[in-house]
């Protein structure tokens, strides 16, 4: 005879059926189609993160992430260079620094190329709900972020600019959610926005991103093909009392203010870095990733003159912006594509149909994604592949050299190598430059790197007047044929990537004078 208490510890149908219900709904979302799409867009980042192609950049905001975990303080001064020591220099960029460290310190090269994968897949997946989310058919997504993919990819670099695209896609998303009337996620935007300010400059896309948002929901608008919506009270209180948060959480920095201006300085102070640093240069439309950013935007404009569809006046702003930035500075491709992602994926929209879910073959789609996954793990690169495309790209083979033969120094160096020198040898063996761009231009070392490297009159002279007593510059730049003819100077290592010189002669310039 069953009693009672038997009847209560005996799971019920109902709640057995709730359980399965429970893990049936969780396995369709997760060997969805759509979430087959995504594995798909994070095993092409792979193909291309693996090669460990990373910004010279890297390599110092490494080193700076490691003085603050190890001494738990801010820098507020230069300490890697003989050219601008004690310049005053804040970690923008701190909490990205303190990342990468991180990486680097749990697993070397390789953790630095598992995170720059996941930020890059995370980026790309990001863009692909984006596209999906306005556009409402996932498949017209994928297509959109996949060819967005083509164009962005050269820009996917270890930087902590990686973690400011991430945040400015989930700023999008965010935004996009609240205009379909789900609320929740905006108010996950002053969190993101105090990691935000903490991490990268481009905090000030995201927040005038909100603000543009804002702004063109203020009045109903229509004018000829563009048109725009008034929010209602409830939602324009919503989105004030959101953007007016984000604000508020600016000054929350080792910093303080002082971080929310950096931006500005860039901008507006800092003209030699716009001028001559490759990434600030104009989009370069006689190469293929130019042709191709013109061709989607013209092709883009088109079908919407011929198709005669309405441009939302918040996708028009922004769209615009990002354009007009990417034409100026190539660095803001980034910026571009995913304002021009709902653009690109609306009228794929129209041709690709739309997903649908009782077609599905969850079957199909989870040995595609397990494919995805144990190709991952399969082809990840050991440490010492790692070691070898890095050392392709960055004097590796030159430091080893360095530490075991003494060289003279204060010691001259390429642009791209200064990053590197100062992660690999440290504060110890200073550096005449590397990409703090703005520590440089402000101390007008910058100016005098320009003269050098592009061999104006006297660049000699210019090297003497800092005392250099050896160069370490890429084998095949201007600066290393006139060394190599130059009397003073002998060349003492060469390999495929860099070539070292020491003065063999001291500068009539450097000799003290007599009294």
């Amino acid at each position: 005879m069953r009693t009672a208490d038997d009847t209560q510890l005996r799971p019920t149908p109902v709640t057995f059926h709730t359980f399965s219900s429970t893990v049936s709904r969780v396995i369709a979302h997760v060997f969805s189609f759509p979430a087959m799409l995504g594995s798909l867009l994070a095993g092409a980042v792979f193909v291309a993160g693996r090669l460990f192609n990373v910004d010279p950049d890297l390599w110092w905001h490494i080193k700076v992430g490691d003085l603050i975990l190890a001494t738990h303080r801010w820098p507020t001064t230069d300490i890697y260079s003989f050219t601008v020591p004690g310049q005053p220099w804040l970690a923008y960029e701190w909490l990205g620094d303190v990342l990468l460290a991180g990486a680097s310190h749990a697993a070397g090269l390789r953790g630095l190329d598992a995170l720059l994968i996941a930020m890059g897949s995370a980026v790309l997946v990001a863009l692909y709900a984006l596209a999906s989310l306005t556009s409402g058919n996932s498949k017209a997504g994928f297509v959109a972020a996949s060819i967005l993919f083509t164009l962005a990819a050269a820009s996917f670099s270890m930087r902590p600019q990686m973690l400011g695209y991430l945040f400015l896609v989930l700023t999008l998303i965010a935004l996009e959610r609240f205009r379909k009337g789900k609320r929740g996620m905006l108010w996950l935007l002053p969190f993101l926005m105090l990691f935000w300010v903490n991490t990268h400059g481009s905090w000030i896309i995201g927040l005038g991103t909100i603000f543009v948002y804002w702004v063109c929901g203020l009045v109903d608008f229509h004018a000829g093909s563009v048109a725009g919506r008034r929010w209602s009270l409830s939602e324009r209180q919503t989105i004030s009392s959101v953007f007016l948060f984000c604000v508020a959480t600016l000054p929350f920095t080792p910093y303080g203010t002082r971080i929310a201006a950096s931006p500005f300085e860039f901008a507006f102070s800092l003209p030699l870095n716009v001028t001559y640093i490759q990434e600030w240069k104009p989009m370069p439309f006689n190469l293929p990733g130019g042709k191709l950013f013109l061709i989607l935007v013209l092709s883009v404009i088109l079908v919407q003159i011929l198709q005669g569809r309405t441009w939302r006046l918040e996708t028009l702003t922004l769209f615009l912006f990002g354009t007009i930035m990417a034409c100026l500075h190539v660095r803001f491709v980034l910026i571009f594509v995913p304002f021009f992602a709902p653009v690109l994926a609306d009228p794929l929209a129209r041709w690709i149909p739309p997903y649908n879910r009782g077609k599905d073959k969850f079957l199909l789609n989870a040995v595609l994604i397990a494919c995805v996954v144990m190709g991952v793990v399969r082809y990840f690169p050991s440490g010492e592949e790692l070691e070898r495309l890095n050392a392709e790209h960055f004097p590796a083979a030159a430091v080893e050299y360095l530490e075991h033969h003494s060289v003279p120094e204060p010691m001259y160096n390429s642009y791209g190598f200064g990053g590197y020198l100062v992660w690999s040898r440290g504060p110890e063996h200073k550096v005449f430059i590397d990409g703090r761009g703005d520590v440089y231009e402000r101390g007008g070392v910058l100016a005098d790197y320009i003269h050098i490297s592009g061999l104006r009159p006297g660049t000699l002279a210019v090297l003497d007047a800092y005392g250099v007593r050896s160069c370490l510059v890429e084998r095949d730049e201007p600066l290393a044929t006139l060394l190599a003819s130059s009397s003073r100077w002998q060349r003492i290592y060469v390999d495929d990537v860099s070539s070292l010189f020491i003065a063999t002669k001291p500068s009539e310039m450097s000799l003290p004078k007599a009294p």
